[in-house]
């Protein structure tokens, strides 16, 4: 195989997950117009962990890490919202969600519980972070911006939307 087959082959191989990153990042882009246009905090139900799920299912642990890091990133790069500090911290949450994803999955074999304990407990560690940062004055607010009721709703959505998906994929 020549080296242009040889990346033609890497290409097509790759442009699921090339479509599904494309897409998380434009839908990130497109939040605070979609806030506006709805005249609702579309952030109250956490985008970029609907996109990180989008990833768990429909592509590999190697992108979930990608897009774990990079949409918090590419939110602050595009409207500097949330800070530098803020975005850091969204980017350790969502990795150690897909890590306990994954560690979850292999010893429940369950997605739905695997899912919704890896939320629980990424934002267990999120919450923490957060209240160092506060304590030490690198981050100013709420330590919880988002009421708990959401955010509860928002984690059982997720969790049963990935086991739904995962069983109608079997």
């Amino acid at each position: 195989m020549t080296m242009t087959n040889s990346l033609a082959f890497s290409f097509r191989n790759n442009l699921p997950y090339i479509l599904l990153d494309a897409g998380a990042i434009a839908f990130i882009y497109f939040v605070p117009a979609l806030s506006h246009l709805l005249n609702v905090p579309v952030y109250l139900f956490e985008p970029m962990r609907i996109m990180l799920f989008l990833a768990l299912v429909f592509s590999s642990r190697n992108n979930s890490y990608i897009i774990a890091f990079s949409l918090p990133l590419f939110s602050y790069l595009i409207s500097s919202h949330p800070s530098i500090i803020k975005s850091a911290l969204i980017a350790v949450e969502l990795s150690i969600n897909v890590f306990l994803f994954y560690s979850f999955v292999k010893v429940l074999k369950n997605k739905f519980s695997a899912a919704f304990l890896s939320i629980i407990l990424s934002k267990f560690v999120y919450y923490l972070l957060k209240f160092a940062l506060i304590s030490v004055l690198l981050v100013e607010g709420d330590l919880i911006s988002t009421p708990v009721y959401i955010q509860l709703i928002v984690t059982t959505f997720l969790s049963f939307s990935l086991y739904g998906i995962a069983l109608m994929k079997k």
